[in-house]
């Protein structure tokens, strides 16, 4: 038979096509293995087509650079042989990936606590994929007309090959200053709008507080409307002393709790000086324990982290904290990362120089916390340095970001013989971590003047999200793992990083695992952190089974 009617179709014939091929196919069939969170088939259909169609455009960018080197290509037999080779391979882990999906999924689910499912709805993963995967196709195909015409008209002006460069850069600067100026800002905006809507609006089962001692209250430095929605639950909702006297032996009090929201003033060091006057009007410092508190980025104050420290000491407590956003913890960090850093940092600044200038026999102890981005802005404002000469007694933080100030250094410079994802650090005296498994346990030095205590889950994405993931495998993967967190997950490149960016938008889908903390474990946090009088298993135990009957917190 003539050579000529032996070749396959020319679109099948580039080797280097065939290579984008199998890279797509293996990159879609990796973002279906197990990750930290479960996830339903429509997100996981998302996150395949994505992952499909960047490994497809990296794939076609080594073919760019093999071009370039003039590097040559299979040919004759050896070529189609690469090809049926290629497409063989393709419909194998195709095939593959999508009869292991509902097993690969379950693997996470059984991780947290899940019942299996049945089906991961392979044919509609693949279709949805598909559809993502074209559309980013013409996206990238469109970028690559624009950029073959820049070129053309770069060719008059100078060599061809800086031609090449300078229109990729064009064409890349205009594509990124599009969508950030034309999608992403307004978007924030929109949603900054939305989320401010919300705040604004007055529920009608929480009322504002009759006691003038309560902050909102008619005699009160802080209007009860301009506290936002998140504040006015914090305040209104906070244990009597008749509930907190079902489990405290011993004298009780209502605790006090004191929060600013945005529309209280026009800027942070405004609020934060409200803030103070509130603390002396309703005596807060005459307490045994005070609380600055930095809430998420919208504002909210996670009750089983607050709910359980004032139970835990009787309502001795007084926890101020000041609103620095309206949007979500993600959003905010993307859209004004500063705005929490400088209310955080101005709060503690207030409230810490006032209370060095109180007796030391008769102040507070006094504490910061904070969860999620709380965390992060609470931990990028301690001025640990320049306070030990009156230093504070501790902190407690839960679901610290990856990028958290104190979480980083002892996540990277942990102990050598501890793991990522519950590390040890220095002899213990200073910072311990723990989850919901435990991690107090151990050979430490004994507490010094300062406790800092973290509170993180094995499994929370936010935690254990890093950028580097995408070309090296992360330290949390590394036996032992976190029981959480399935022996099944594998690291890929860029695609295990995508699919923790993911994770992290779901984290708070299962209660008690990923990003949703919950109150049993804030118990075991909060007392390394105060180390309460007379405190033992039983009465944590006991704590515990209480705020299991009260439910979830959100």
């Amino acid at each position: 038979m003539p050579h000529s009617q032996n070749r396959l179709p020319g679109w099948m014939m580039s080797n280097m096509s065939t290579f984008a091929a199998i890279v797509a196919i293996s990159a879609f069939g990796a973002s279906l293995t197990p990750s930290l969170m479960p996830r339903d088939p429509l997100v996981q259909s998302l996150l395949s087509g994505i992952v499909a169609s960047l490994g497809y455009e990296a794939a076609l960018l080594v073919r760019a650079t093999w071009r370039y080197m003039e590097i040559p290509g299979l040919k004759g037999r050896l070529r189609t042989a690469w090809v049926i080779g290629g497409l063989v391979a393709c419909a194998g882990i195709l095939v593959y990936s999508l009869s292991r999906a509902a097993n690969w999924q379950n693997a996470t689910r059984e991780a947290v606590g899940l019942e299996p499912l049945e089906s991961a709805a392979p044919f509609f993963i693949l279709g949805v994929s598909l559809g993502v995967f074209l559309v980013l196709w013409l996206v990238f195909r469109a970028l690559g007309i624009a950029r073959r015409r820049v070129e053309r008209i770069l060719d008059r002006l100078v060599p061809r090959r800086v031609g090449i460069v300078v229109s990729i850069a064009a064409v890349g600067w205009l594509f990124w200053a599009l969508v950030d100026g034309a999608l992403i800002r307004n978007a924030f905006k929109a949603a900054d709008a939305s989320f401010m809507a919300a705040d604004l609006l007055m529920e009608p089962d929480i009322e504002q507080p009759p006691d003038p001692q309560k902050t909102g209250s008619s005699a009160s430095l802080i209007r009860w409307k301009e506290m936002g929605r998140h504040g006015r639950a914090f305040v209104a909702t906070a244990p009597s002393s008749d509930e907190i006297g079902e489990f405290f032996d011993g004298a009780v009090r209502n605790p006090i709790r004191i929060y600013v929201g945005r529309l209280s003033a026009e800027t942070a060091e405004e609020r934060a000086e409200i803030a103070l006057q509130e603390l002396k009007r309703v005596d807060a410092f005459s307490r045994s324990t005070l609380v600055v508190a930095v809430p998420v980025g919208s504002g909210w104050m996670d009750p089983g982290a607050h709910d359980t420290l004032d139970f835990m000491l009787g309502g001795d407590v007084a926890t101020v904290a000041a609103q620095y956003s309206y949007l979500t913890s993600v959003l905010s960090l993307l859209a004004h990362p500063d705005y929490g850093v400088d209310q955080a940092r101005v709060l503690f600044e207030k409230v810490y120089d006032h209370w060095t200038t109180l007796p030391k026999d008769s102040r507070p102890k006094f504490y910061v916390h904070g969860l999620s981005q709380g965390a992060f802005n609470s931990q990028a404002t301690i001025p640990l340095f320049d306070m030990l000469g009156d230093p504070i007694q501790g902190a407690m933080w839960a679901g610290s970001p990856f990028f958290s100030k104190f979480w980083s250094e002892v996540r990277d410079h942990r102990n050598p013989d501890s793991p990522a994802w519950r590390p040890t650090y220095g002899n213990g005296s200073l910072i311990r971590v723990l989850d919901q498994y435990g991690g107090l346990e151990g050979e430490f030095t004994p507490w010094g003047p300062i406790r800092m205590v973290f509170l993180n889950y094995g499994s929370d994405p936010i935690v254990n999200f890093t950028y580097d993931s995408s070309i090296f495998e992360p330290g949390w993967l590394s036996p032992p793992r976190a029981p959480d967190v399935t022996p099944q997950l594998r690291w890929f490149p860029v695609v295990t990083m995508l699919q923790l960016a993911l994770d992290s938008a779901f984290s708070l889908n299962v209660s008690g695992f990923g990003h949703y903390y919950i109150a049993r474990d804030y118990i075991d946090a909060w007392a390394a952190a105060v180390d309460p009088e007379g405190w033992t298993n039983d009465r944590a135990n006991r704590l515990k089974e209480i705020f299991v009957k009260r439910g979830a917190s959100f």
